[in-house]
C-alpha cells in the first residue's frame, strides 16, 4: 500500500469521526505553520458540535443495518453566537470532512450577504484547504469546491458558494442527491429571509442530509429565531456561544463593549453572549436575569420549602414539566418532562415524583390537568389545583399566571436555575399587553398568543411558575409552630399547601 492508499484508507475511517477527521488532516502545532500556536486544536464548542454530529451519523448507520432499514435522520443544527468565535474555519472543516469521507457529496454554502460570503466565509475554506494533507484531493475556485479524482466530480461531488437571492431560488431548490449526502451551510443566518429557508428545506429529503445554521442573534423575528425558541425548535440541535469563553476572541475589545454598552444591553447580547436582543419594551422578563440565575452560586437552605409545579401537555407537539423549587433553589432536582402521555399516565409520573422527593406542595395547571389533579386525590395524594385564568388578587396583574410570572421575575436576582437552554427561552419568550378600564393591567400573553407568532408554548417556564402559586411555610418554622402547639395542648397546626 503507498502512502497515499494509506491517507485514503485513513480518512475514509473518519466517516463518522469528524473530530478525529479534523484532528489528524491538519498540522496542528507544528512548526512553520499557520498551525504552530494551536496545539490543542478545535476549541470546546467546536467540539462539541463535532462530537453531535458524530452521534448522529452512529445513529443513522443503526438505523440503515435495521432489517428492513430505516430512513436516515436529517442533522439540524443552530448557533447563535458573539463575534470572533470560529464559526467560519468550523464550516470549513465540515465541508472538507463531507466531501472526503462521502464520494459524490452535494453541497451548498450561502450567507447573509454576497460580501460575506466571498470575503469570509468561502476564502476560510481555501485557507483550511491548503492546509489538509489531502488538498490535492479538491480544487477551489471562486464559486465552487469540487473533488478532482474522477472525471465527473466537477458535476457531482462538489459544493457551491451560493448568494441567495429571493427572486431566484433554483440554486437551493434544485439541491438533489438521491441515495447520496446533501448539505447546507447558512452563515450570518439570522439575516437570511424566511423563503430562502423554506426551500433550502426542500433539499433535506434525499439520502443522508444535514443542515448547519450560524450567526450572530441579531433579529427577533424569522426562521433562525424559531429554531431556538420557534415552533421549529423540536427538529434543531441548538447551542448560544458567548464569545468570552472562546479561545480566539480579542478579550480586551469585549471588555470595552461591556464598559461601554453594559452587559444587559442588546449590542453585548447580540456580538458578545450570542443572545437574541430583548424584545422590545413589552418583554417581560430579561435574557441577562435568566442568564445570572443559571450561572448564579447555589447557597442551599435547607429549611425552605421544596414546592413542585406540574404544566400538564395542551397535546400536540407540547409536553408536560414537572419543576421544583426550594426557596432560591430551581436547580438541585432536574425537570421532568414528557410528551404523549394521557392524563392517567402523567397522574402516576406526577404521583412518583411526590413520592420520591416528598414535596411540602404540589401545585397543577388545572386549565390541562383536571383529570391529573382527580386522579391523584383518587389516589389520596395532597394537591392542589391551579387556574391560571383567574383574577388576580393582586391589582396590577390581570390573572394569576400573569402574577405567577411577575414572581418569578421578582426571584430571579437571587434565584438560582439549571442551565436548561428550553427553560432560559421560555422565560424571556412571552410579552406583556396592557388590559383593563384604564389600559393600566398587565397580562401576560397567552400560549395561543405564543404560537400565532411562531414562539414555542413556554411550558418548562409555566412549570416554574406554578411553584409561586401560593406561600407555603418553611419546615423549619413547621416544626416551631408544632411544638408550641404541643406546648398549647393541641392547637391545630395550620399549614398552607
Amino acid at each position: 500500500m503507498t502512502v497515499k492508499d494509506d491517507i485514503a484508507q485513513t480518512i475514509f475511517d473518519f466517516y463518522a469521526d469528524p473530530l478525529g477527521y479534523v484532528l489528524y488532516t491538519f498540522p496542528w502545532g507544528e512548526k512553520n505553520t499557520p498551525l504552530a500556536d494551536f496545539p490543542h486544536g478545535p476549541d470546546e464548542w467546536q467540539r462539541d458540535e463535532l462530537d453531535r454530529i458524530a452521534k448522529h451519523v452512529l445513529h443513522n448507520l443503526d438505523l440503515k443495518a435495521k432489517n428492513p432499514p430505516e430512513q436516515p435522520d436529517v442533522y439540524q443544527s443552530a448557533t447563535a453566537s458573539g463575534h470572533d468565535i470560529g464559526k467560519s474555519c468550523l464550516v470549513a472543516w465540515l465541508i472538507l470532512w463531507l466531501m472526503s469521507t462521502r464520494p459524490n457529496c452535494r453541497g451548498t454554502v450561502t450567507a447573509n450577504t454576497g460580501d460575506q460570503l466571498e470575503k469570509k466565509t468561502w476564502p476560510e475554506l481555501s485557507k483550511w484547504h491548503n492546509l489538509a494533507i489531502n488538498k490535492d484531493w479538491f480544487k477551489w475556485t471562486a464559486t465552487k469546491f469540487y473533488c478532482n479524482l474522477n472525471p465527473d466530480g466537477e458535476a457531482n461531488w462538489r459544493v457551491d458558494c451560493v448568494t441567495w437571492s429571493e427572486e431566484n431560488t433554483e440554486a437551493f431548490a434544485g439541491l438533489h442527491n438521491a441515495g447520496g449526502c446533501v448539505f447546507t451551510v447558512f452563515d450570518e443566518a439570522s439575516a437570511i429571509p424566511d423563503k430562502i429557508h423554506e426551500v433550502a428545506e426542500g433539499a433535506m429529503v434525499d439520502g443522508e442530509a444535514f443542515w448547519w445554521q450560524f450567526g450572530n442573534p441579531t433579529r427577533n423575528t424569522g426562521r433562525f429565531k424559531s429554531c431556538f425558541t420557534g415552533v421549529q425548535r423540536e427538529f434543531w440541535k441548538t447551542r448560544h456561544v458567548d464569545s468570552r469563553v472562546v479561545r480566539i476572541s480579542n478579550k480586551k475589545k469585549i471588555a470595552q463593549w461591556i464598559k461601554a454598552y453594559g452587559l444587559a444591553s442588546d449590542f453585548v447580547k447580540v456580538r458578545v453572549l450570542g443572545q437574541f436582543p430583548a424584545m422590545g419594551d413589552r418583554q417581560f422578563i430579561s435574557s441577562v436575569e435568566v442568564q445570572d440565575a443559571q450561572l448564579r452560586e447555589l447557597q442551599p437552605d435547607a429549611g425552605a420549602p421544596l414546592v413542585m409545579g406540574v404544566d400538564p401537555a395542551r397535546g400536540g407537539k407540547a409536553k408536560a414539566v414537572i419543576r421544583f423549587r426550594q426557596g432560591r433553589d430551581a436547580r438541585s432536582i432536574p425537570a421532568l418532562k414528557f410528551r404523549g402521555l394521557d392524563n392517567m399516565q402523567l397522574a402516576y409520573e406526577v404521583a412518583a415524583a411526590i413520592t420520591m422527593y416528598k414535596p411540602d406542595a404540589v401545585f397543577i395547571d388545572a386549565g390541562q390537568g383536571t383529570g391529573v389533579i382527580d386522579r391523584l386525590k383518587e389516589l389520596c395524594y395532597r394537591v392542589t389545583e391551579v387556574w391560571f385564568g383567574s383574577t388576580s388578587t393582586a391589582g396590577d396583574y390581570a390573572d394569576n399566571r400573569t402574577r405567577m410570572w411577575a414572581d418569578v421575575r421578582d426571584w430571579l436576582p437571587g434565584g438560582c436555575l439549571d442551565g436548561d437552554q428550553e427553560l432560559h427561552d421560555d422565560l424571556i419568550a412571552p410579552e406583556r399587553r396592557y388590559t383593563g378600564a384604564q389600559g393600566d393591567t398587565i397580562k401576560l400573553e397567552s400560549k395561543d398568543q405564543m404560537q400565532a407568532r411562531g414562539i414555542a408554548s413556554p411550558d418548562d417556564g409555566d412549570a416554574l411558575a406554578l411553584t409561586f402559586y401560593a406561600r407555603v411555610a418553611r419546615s423549619d418554622t413547621r416544626t416551631s409552630r408544632a411544638r408550641r402547639a404541643q406546648i398549647a395542648e393541641g392547637v391545630e397546626e395550620n399549614v398552607i399547601g
